[in-house]
């Protein structure tokens, strides 16, 4: 037989392993800590953790593992529906995580020689998606404060079939107008190009209602909105995402999709996750409560630029610390705190952190160390 690196094809031959935050498992080994002995600011998820009534599902439905789940997610798409008007089940298809998601509208809708249009920075698995099946992606610039126009993505999508856009953005942490989100699809819609948007931190953001496109979907057929129960649900390890979009673009698919693809313990937990509205108002309280606090201690930091947070997450300029962001993560790693080393974001250069909004005693904790490493002169910059 050949060697299997002369049998498998020259797209999957190039493909990297794209970085994520979260990665406490490999650090915990790193330094001979127990996982729990981390305090993991890199991964942006709900500090409170699930919802209590999500747990108390999935105990319920133990019994339910010896059998097949319902490949197609009904009740749980059925419980997605309910939270938005003017959306119905056929509207909604649940996945393995949103990035399963990813993958499958890639995988669904481009073709050989079709272009997909991808901001940078910003999350790496569209560009992976994209490249696992032979295809080049084509890149759009923020502007210095991160930021991205209407008219930065005209100039560039003729001929394109996919725009993805991620809202707020990771890992700057910048939400975008809904207008101008809005000019973005219409153009697309003239150029035949979808929008796959991504809105899986949204629902940390003030007032998200206002700045979701999920309630524009009638209006535009090419558009695809992406949300998680990763996020602010705190479902992380159940994996479990969804869409929402036509029922033309939901029904090609659920027909692409494998089977089975979601869990019935994920399946249970993120239909009563939903349903628990006083979990996800205590969530965003905190969330609110605890960035202001985290801002202004980041801020204290002279040698950080800190950039404005509207997700759960600050992004963080680190080059005047005399520490680039990997040195400062390994220094961090060393005290039991994780952050986020944001060098591997395309578009990037090796001097920029992200961390994540945890509780009063965790951001504490963050604070300090930080101050440990790089100093505690007052009055870091701040962009506006």
């Amino acid at each position: 037989m050949k060697a299997t690196s002369r049998l498998v094809r020259d797209n999957i031959k190039s493909l990297k392993p794209c970085v994520h935050g979260g990665e406490v498992w490999e650090a915990a080994s790193k330094i001979g800590l127990r996982k729990e002995e981390i305090l993991d600011f890199s991964s942006s998820v709900n500090p409170l953790g699930p919802s209590k009534k999500a747990l108390e599902s999935i105990k319920a439905n133990l019994g339910h593992i010896p059998s097949y789940p319902d490949s197609n997610s009904t009740e749980l798409r059925e419980a997605i529906a309910t939270q938005f008007r003017g959306i119905g089940k056929d509207n909604v298809i649940a996945g393995n995580g949103s990035t399963e998601l990813i993958y499958l509208f890639v995988e669904t809708f481009m073709k050989k020689g079709d272009v997909a249009l991808i901001p940078e920075p910003t999350f790496g698995e569209y560009e992976r998606a994209v490249r696992r099946i032979g295809e080049e992606p084509k890149h759009v610039k923020p502007n210095p404060n991160f930021q991205f126009s209407p008219a930065v993505f005209a100039r560039d999508l003729s001929g394109a079939k996919i725009v993805f856009f991620c809202n707020p953005n990771n890992p700057t942490s910048v939400l975008t107008p809904p207008e101008h989100l809005t000019a973005i699809v219409e153009r697309a819609l003239e150029e035949n190009a979808f929008v796959f948007l991504d809105e899986d931190f949204l629902e940390f953001v003030d007032g998200e209602e206002r700045f979701s496109l999920i309630g524009k979907i009638r209006r535009y057929p090419n558009l695809f909105v992406l949300r998680s129960f990763t996020k602010i649900f705190g479902l992380t390890g159940l994996r479990v995402g969804y869409g929402i979009a036509s029922e033309e673009i939901i029904n090609v698919l659920l027909n692409a999709k494998i089977p089975w693809n979601v869990n019935c313990l994920a399946q249970a937990a993120a239909t009563a996750a939903l349903a628990d509205k006083e979990h996800l108002k205590k969530t965003r309280q905190l969330i609110k409560d605890e960035k202001a606090f985290l801002m202004r201690g980041l801020m204290q930091i002279k040698a950080f630029k800190v950039f404005p947070a509207d997700a759960n997450f600050v992004f963080v300029d680190v080059r005047q610390s005399g520490y680039t962001a990997a040195e400062l993560k390994e220094k961090m790693l060393r005290e039991g705190v994780l952050i986020r080393d944001c060098s591997s974001f395309r578009g990037l250069d090796e001097y920029y952190i992200r961390v994540a909004v945890k509780t009063r005693r965790e951001n504490e904790t963050l604070l300090e160390t930080l101050k440990k490493i790089v100093g505690n002169d007052v009055e870091a910059s701040f962009i506006t």
